[in-house]
Formats: structure tokens, C-alpha cells, sequence
């Protein structure tokens, strides 16, 4: 019964907060691909990056909420970059696809001291949906209601803004993300309408005055959700070590706790990464420290990617704070 009950908890919690239009967001941007976090990074660094990730999370409960996205950002000019990014969430009987279109422009504040400030805006086209053709009945509910004749289904279109400030190797986002309410259409209301959420991601990398070829990158990201103001803080950390081709690996870790809950662990884990030839891997794993440990083993997961080589832009201000963005 108590694993019942946890379970209930569960769902309705990932129900009401997970299904909210949103890409979930766990340590993909650690995974080298900042554009998860922000627009403003399309077209930041010599490559067309491309990254795909896939994440499954609270690993033994049945039906737990599952997770594929795919990214992809280039420059189209020395000041500009475009980026896509498309994503297929589940969660028990409820389905979630989006797809974001953003744009992002660079400038450069001051050369000398290498302050550059960039803009990014991205257009999002998400479907909700409920699959029917999977209830199924129980000893309380013997059949199912017979007006439930089809699938139950909205689509919302929105906006995402961000500002991000570099200054040598400090960075600084800003985003606030779903600026428009959402279209309930009836299905219920308790869906919240607001999805308006604001992160902020910040960092440095410092570099090994020991050995150049090494970096260490301290980091934290912010997120708080307008509609009831929960919010979440990620602490994090990566090492870097480059060989002379420009390729590398990263070894790091994520601590993650509730704001209302100042420092006890929600998620804590490690991750680990390598580029080899423009090509790309990472896995991460988070273990869950709430009352929910007992009941599965962790969120997994892996991140695949393909760095294609452009020219070097002519503007510092496309130019990242990390080795890894113009390898």
C-alpha cells in the first residue's frame, strides 16, 4: 500500500508540473550544449553542434516520465546564429512534442576587457496529449466512461527571450521562457495557465595555471516557476583536460535542491563525457534523496553528438568561454 501511495504521489506531481509545456530540465546543458539552457547561445563557437539526448528518469517505477530531445545551433553570420530544437516526452498515459525555432545576435561591448553581450528569442510549437486507448479498468472502475470517445489533445504556441553577458570567462544568462499563457481549451482546470518560468545560468572557466590544457568550470542554474513560485537551484562543477588535437573529456557533477529547502539534496550525481573526431558522448546520472529513493534507481541519462567545423567568425563576440567551443 505505501508503495501504492508513492506512486500516486508520484504521478500526480509529474502530472501537474512535469506535462507544463516544458522541455524537463536536468543536467542536458552540462552535456557541453549551453543552447539548452538559452537561445542566446545559437551560434556561439566555430561549429554547427548538433546533440541528442535521451533521458529516463526514476528507473524502476512503472510508467515513469521518459525522455528524448534533439539540438541543433549554427552561425549564419559573423553576429548571428539560428538554432532548432525538438523534443517527445512521456509521462504515464500523457504525451508531450515541441519544437523551438531561435534566433540570436551577438555584440561585443568592449574588446579590450572582452565583454559581449548576446539576445536570443525562440518561437516554440508544443502538443498535450492523453492516450485513452491505454486506460485500463480496476476493481473500483470496472469499465471505462463510455463519453470518453477519443483522445484528449491541446497545442500551444509561445515565445522564449533571453540576455546573456560574457565577460572573459564569466557568463551570465538570463531567460524568461513561455511568455504567453496558455490556451487550457477546456480540458481541465487544474492545469496551471501561466507557464511563465525564468532561469538563470551562470559560471566561470578557470583555467589550470598548472597546465593550460586543463579547465575547471564552476556552475549554477536557477529556475522558478511564476504560477505558484516554486523553484530549484543546480550547483555544479567540470573539469576539463584537452589533448593537442583540440579533443577532450570532462568528468563533473550536479547537486540539486529546492529553493524552500535551502541546501537538503533533491538529485545528486555524476557525469562524465568525451569528443573524439567531431564526435561526442556523455552519459549522466542522478540519484533521487527524497522519500522517492527507495522505489527506483536514478534518472540516466546519454547524449550523443556531432561537431561539424565552420570558419572562424570575424567577431570575438561569437568566440565561447571554453577551449570546447572552437576546437
Amino acid at each position: 500500500m505505501k508503495k501504492l501511495i508513492i506512486f500516486v504521489l508520484l504521478f500526480t506531481i509529474s502530472f501537474s508540473y512535469g506535462q507544463e509545456l516544458n522541455l524537463p530540465v536536468f543536467t542536458q546543458y552540462l552535456a557541453d550544449n549551453d543552447f539548452v539552457v538559452s537561445p542566446t547561445y545559437a551560434g556561439i563557437g566555430d561549429n554547427l553542434k548538433i546533440r541528442a539526448n535521451g533521458l529516463t528518469q526514476w528507473v524502476g517505477i512503472k510508467n515513469a516520465p521518459d525522455n528524448q530531445s534533439l539540438y541543433a545551433d549554427f552561425r549564419i553570420s559573423n553576429r548571428t546564429g539560428v538554432g532548432i530544437s525538438a523534443y517527445n516526452d512521456k509521462n504515464g498515459n500523457t504525451r508531450q512534442k515541441g519544437v523551438k525555432f531561435s534566433f540570436a545576435h551577438h555584440l561585443t561591448l568592449d574588446y579590450k576587457s572582452k565583454q559581449f553581450l548576446s539576445f536570443g528569442l525562440s518561437y516554440n510549437i508544443n502538443s498535450f496529449r492523453i492516450d485513452i486507448e491505454n486506460f485500463n479498468t480496476t476493481y473500483d472502475i470496472p469499465i471505462v466512461d463510455p463519453t470518453i470517445t477519443d483522445d484528449r489533445s491541446n497545442s500551444n504556441n509561445n515565445f522564449d527571450a533571453g540576455i546573456l553577458y560574457r565577460w572573459k570567462a564569466f557568463f551570465l544568462s538570463f531567460n524568461a521562457n513561455n511568455l504567453l499563457p496558455k490556451d487550457l481549451d477546456g480540458i481541465t482546470e487544474l492545469e496551471p495557465s501561466r507557464l511563465l518560468n525564468y532561469q538563470i545560468y551562470s559560471g566561470v572557466v578557470i583555467k589550470s595555471n598548472a597546465n593550460k590544457d586543463v579547465e575547471f568550470e564552476p556552475s549554477v542554474f536557477y529556475q522558478m516557476f511564476d504560477s505558484d513560485k516554486r523553484s530549484s537551484t543546480d550547483i555544479n562543477f567540470k573539469y576539463r583536460k584537452f589533448n593537442r588535437k583540440g579533443d577532450y573529456y570532462f568528468l563533473g557533477g550536479s547537486y540539486r535542491f529546492l529553493n524552500d529547502q535551502f541546501l537538503k539534496p533533491l538529485n545528486i550525481g555524476p557525469m562524465a563525457g568525451i569528443t573524439f573526431n567531431q564526435f561526442f558522448f556523455a552519459y549522466s546520472y542522478q540519484l533521487t534523496m527524497n522519500d522517492l529513493s527507495g522505489f527506483n534507481t536514478g534518472t540516466h541519462m546519454v547524449t550523443i553528438g556531432l561537431d561539424f567545423l565552420q570558419n572562424a567568425s570575424n567577431c570575438a563576440c561569437t568566440k565561447g568561454t571554453s577551449q570546447s567551443y572552437y576546437r
